[in-house]
């Protein structure tokens, strides 16, 4: 017998899962309030359940209180795209590659110069 699961129930199934996911690391931040990762993982987990605003809010105090996480800058920049941000987006996008190459980091900084490019921002 094959069985079918409705599109309604997959989706209910992936969003308690997703609130689970974001519980799990609400309680580890209990223990660890300043881990860098935790904020950001909640923040991506907060992007999922398309809570832009607070995803948002979340790695902008990351790169305040820890400027040196610098996958928060592209995530950042991203978000702020979707909010129509974009003059916001490329300062972030800047300042994340000033902080790539402080920290050599060629990948990030590619990624960070592409995401200009794609906004047709050219810095030499």
């Amino acid at each position: 017998m094959v069985r079918y699961i409705c599109r309604e129930q997959t989706n209910h199934k992936t969003k308690l899962m997703m609130q689970d996911r974001l519980k799990m690391i609400e309680t580890m931040l209990e223990t660890n309030p300043k881990d860098s990762f935790l904020h950001y993982a909640a923040a991506l987990e907060h992007q999922k359940n398309g809570e832009i605003t607070t995803a948002i809010k979340i790695i902008q105090k990351i790169i305040k209180n820890d400027p040196e996480y610098l996958a928060s800058y592209y995530q950042l920049g991203k978000m702020l795209e979707e909010r129509n941000k974009v003059e916001e987006a490329v300062e972030v996008y800047k300042s994340g590659k000033s902080v790539a190459r402080k920290q050599n980091d060629m990948k990030t900084l590619g990624e960070l110069s592409e995401a200009l490019m794609l906004l047709d921002v050219y810095e030499e």
